[in-house]
């Protein structure tokens, strides 16, 4: 799911493990964006990925307003959020006890960089 957010330049993507302290979920996803635009194509690359997958959301809130959609999937609820919506709504602080690991962009190649030829070849 991170990863589908990052695909569409989700920034601030952030797992949070809330499994001790919430019976909601066992995890969520929380990423930001931009723009009401881009919150649309973040929630639909999460959504269209994960059906892809074979799953659906469970639920979903906020896709009309473009500022906070959450996306239920039961054990994982992914929040993507306009950045100043998610400074004002702080889940990192209300679920200050979760463990939050930050998740960065997997680069897209691992192979080395050809050779130049040299001039007399």
């Amino acid at each position: 799911m991170a990863q589908f957010a990052l695909s569409k330049k989700a920034s601030d993507v952030i797992i949070m493990d809330v499994r001790d302290v919430t019976d909601v979920a066992d995890y969520f996803v929380v990423c930001s964006a931009d723009s009401d635009t881009q919150v649309k194509a973040v929630s639909d690359a999460i959504m269209d990925g994960m059906e892809s997958l074979g799953s659906a959301p469970w639920h979903r809130e906020g896709v009309s307003n473009k500022q906070w959609v959450v996306l239920d999937y039961v054990d994982i609820v992914v929040h993507v959020f306009l950045k100043e919506m998610r400074k004002f709504y702080s889940l990192e602080k209300l679920w200050g006890d979760a463990s939050i690991e930050p998740v960065e962009d997997k680069p897209k190649s691992t192979r080395a960089p050809r050779k130049k030829k040299e001039a007399s070849e």
